[in-house]
């Protein structure tokens, strides 16, 4: 896979640690600037790395004239996420001609925090 680069995802510090073959793992060490009114990792942060995360599991497994964007992405916040580690694996369920199905899941220092859903419509670029 040729290497992307997503500025937003380096401005808020997170990094692309594997991709290929249909999985793939974007980590991020927390910063208080993450953090949500309670002291808590923010709804949004978690949400950015998930999308990404599933993205780059789509484009995994595309040709190299293609490309994804987010259809549709359902996340389940399934406990609030607080530790400095924070680190999202993305997995392709179903993958056709024009859609991907992807899972993710987000950990917090080793314990499930938020799972979701993602599909992903395959373009060619242009």
């Amino acid at each position: 896979m040729k290497d992307i680069k997503f500025p937003f995802l380096e401005h808020i510090g997170a990094a692309l640690k594997k991709c290929g073959n249909g999985k793939a793992e974007v980590e991020l060490m927390t910063q208080d600037y993450h953090l949500q009114h309670l002291g808590f990792i923010h709804g949004g942060v978690i949400s950015t790395l998930m999308d990404n995360t599933g993205w780059y599991a789509a484009v995994s497994n595309v040709d190299e004239n293609h490309t994804a964007v987010t259809m549709e992405i359902k996340i389940n916040y399934l406990k609030p996420a607080s530790g400095k580690y924070l680190i999202a694996s993305a997995k392709v369920k179903r993958q056709g001609r024009s859609t991907s199905f992807v899972t993710i899941e987000l950990h917090d220092e080793g314990r499930l925090v938020a799972f979701a859903t993602g599909t992903y419509a395959i373009l060619k670029n242009s």
